[in-house]
Order: structure tokens, then sequence, then C-alpha cells
């Protein structure tokens, strides 16, 4: 019995030493990234997301906790323009503020988590003309700290958050082609 007890003890060691391990060896950043091409102009998709009380008609995040308490600050719009979110677990808590407004090209987003986890990331918007139509990307990207590393070995973040942002850009794209 002792030793069966020794065995699963030092399978167990194993497992969460070779967790660990492979945790270490992940990249010290992160990115997510998804495009799509929307038939509008940029100059009709830009002012959606330069204004963050206009996020709740795009925005996959908005719908999932229909009790979210939002805080909006700063300028109305653009550089300087600020949004705070407390939610259930579904959306968690933090805040965002706009770093850089290049309208109607590139959008920059300081983007702060406090909760379910802390995290320090940027979210970028840029918006591409192509013939008629706009190339739109939402990107996020920051640091991964040993904790996000060691969750990334049992999620693939790029395909929780990306279809994330699939869907907000197709809301994006609902929104400016039916116009």
């Amino acid at each position: 019995m002792l030793k069966a007890i020794a065995v699963i003890a030092i399978v167990l060691a194993a497992g969460i030493a070779a967790v660990l391990v492979f945790a270490l060896i992940k990249p010290d950043t992160f990115r997510v990234e998804r495009r799509l091409a929307v038939k509008a102009p940029a100059d009709a998709i830009y002012p959606l997301v330069a204004d963050f009380h206009r996020w709740t008609a795009w925005s996959p995040y908005e719908e999932r906790d229909p009790a979210m308490k939002r805080t909006f600050g700063g300028t109305a719009a653009g550089k300087g323009a600020t949004y705070a979110w407390d939610g259930n677990n579904n959306v968690g808590a933090g805040h965002m503020e706009i770093l850089e407004a290049n309208g109607p090209s590139r959008l920059r987003i300081k983007l702060d988590f406090e909760r379910p986890f802390e995290g320090h990331n940027t979210a970028e918007f840029t918006f591409v003309p192509q013939g008629d139509a706009t190339l739109v990307t939402w990107a996020m990207y920051g640091p991964a700290p040993f904790l996000s590393k060691v969750m990334q070995v049992f999620i693939n973040m790029d395909s929780m958050i990306g279809k994330d942002f699939e869907a907000g850009l197709a809301g994006l794209k609902k929104l400016t082609e039916k116009q």
C-alpha cells in the first residue's frame, strides 16, 4: 500500500514538474489578432471603436452581463477616453484608456484587467482601406507572466480570445454594412 502511494506521489510530482517546465519555455509575451474585411469606409467604422459608449452595439463582451456596471470618463471619444467595467465572472472587472487615436486608421488602447486575473495589455485596432472595403484588425498583446504561461499549457489563449475578436469584428461588419 505504501509502495502504491509512493508511486502515485512520484508520478504526480513528475507531472507537475513537466507542466512547470513546459510553462517555462512558453514565450514571455503573447499576441492575439483577427482581421475582417468590412464593406464600408474606415471613417464609418472607426467612430464605433473610438467611442467606448458605442461598444455596446458590437462588442461581444457587452452582452455577457446585462447588469454590468460601466463607467465612462476622460474625453467623450478618442485619445483620453476611459471606460471601466465591473461585472459577473464572464466579464470580470477592469478598465481601458485610449492612448492613441489616429483616425480613421489606428487606435491603441491601454487595457487593464483586475479580475478574474490581473493583466496589463494593449489592444489595437487598425483600419486599412482596400477598394470598397476596409480591412479591420483587432489585436491584443502584452506580457505573459508565469501564471499566464501555466494557464497556456492547458488553454489556447489565441483560440479563446480570438473567437471573441471574430465575433466583435462580425458585429462591426453587420453594424456598418447595413447603413
